[in-house]
């Protein structure tokens, strides 16, 4: 059952990076409509903030796939040097940490999202859109980085010591 449940989160870690994918093309889309509206003298209303939406987008839901990709800064350099037992703890503590960091993260971005749902609040440039609608890619983003640092807690406590 768990190699299930960590097969699904794996999915859910690269499905996440390939919606951050998407999201990082409609930027690079905008800035060229953006550029192209210059030139060609016509104004697309709100296409900077879109850009910014979709920037916040794929920065957050690309956060679990980065990580489950070894793609984020680490301490490697700091716990190669460290014996197997020792490592393990330091690891074991530093995944603990992110996990407190992350727990926040996700904590805060979705009560922001709900606050942002219960008064209506609406982005202040010239799109006047409902802001929860970009802050929910970024509470997802955060919601499903905050899983990933668990799951990677958990299997590091259930990894057995192979030396």
């Amino acid at each position: 059952m768990l190699c299930k449940i960590d097969n699904y989160l794996r999915i859910l870690y690269r499905l996440s990076g390939y919606i951050a994918a998407f999201f990082l093309i409609l930027v690079a889309t905008f800035i060229l409509i953006g550029i192209a509206s210059r030139i060609f003298d016509f104004y697309i209303r709100g296409l900077a903030e879109y850009s910014g939406y979709c920037m916040a987008a794929s920065s957050f839901l690309a956060l679990a796939y980065t990580f489950g990709e070894n793609g984020h800064i680490r301490i490697t350099l700091f716990l190669e040097k460290a014996k197997d037992k020792t490592r393990k703890i330091l690891e074991l503590w530093c995944l603990f940490v992110a996990s407190i960091f992350s727990g926040f993260l996700f904590y805060y971005f979705v009560k922001m999202l709900l606050i942002s749902i219960k008064f209506r609040e609406r982005s202040e440039g010239a799109d006047e859109i409902y802001i929860w609608i970009p802050q929910l890619s970024v509470a997802i983003g955060s919601t499903i980085f905050f899983i990933c640092i668990v799951h990677n807690f958990i299997l590091l406590i259930l990894k057995k010591n192979s030396n």
